[in-house]
């Protein structure tokens, strides 16, 4: 029975001692995978650092280009609308006082005017009444 102890997997150093290298290599090769990767995992960070850098610029002066190009498109539309509410607001404006001038009412320049008339005639008419006054005392 002591043949067959002996012959049995269990018992055999020289299985044994395979086992504890093959275990250890595996464990070795584990480190070296690891460490390995830890370096490529930094040099591999670092070159996606660098596209996504260059990526950047390129689709900033794309995007850059673009909005330049919308900003001009949405100056023009609004020097276009800018005219077309001057023209807008003078056309109604000269409506407005056509129809006021046919109902009898007078803008606010003829207005004024008017009132400065007034007052012109007004200090004139004072004028003239202490002329007037003047002579009637010296008589």
């Amino acid at each position: 029975m002591s043949d067959e102890n002996e012959n049995k997997p269990e018992n055999d150093e020289q299985l044994a001692g395979k086992i504890k290298g093959s275990a250890r290599q595996i464990w070795l090769a584990g480190l070296g995978a690891y460490t390995k990767a830890e370096e490529d995992a930094g040099k591999f960070f670092e070159r996606l650092v660098q596209e996504g850098e260059q990526l950047e610029s390129k689709t900033r002066g794309v995007v850059e280009k673009h909005v330049r190009s919308v900003e001009d498109r949405v100056g023009d539309v609004r020097d276009r609308a800018t005219g077309t509410w001057d023209r807008l607001e003078h056309l109604f404006d000269e409506r407005v006082s056509g129809a006021l001038r046919r109902l009898g009412i007078h803008r606010r320049e003829d207005i004024d005017a008017l009132e400065r008339r007034i007052q012109a005639l007004e200090a004139e008419l004072v004028r003239l009444r202490e002329q007037t006054e003047d002579r009637s005392e010296e008589e």
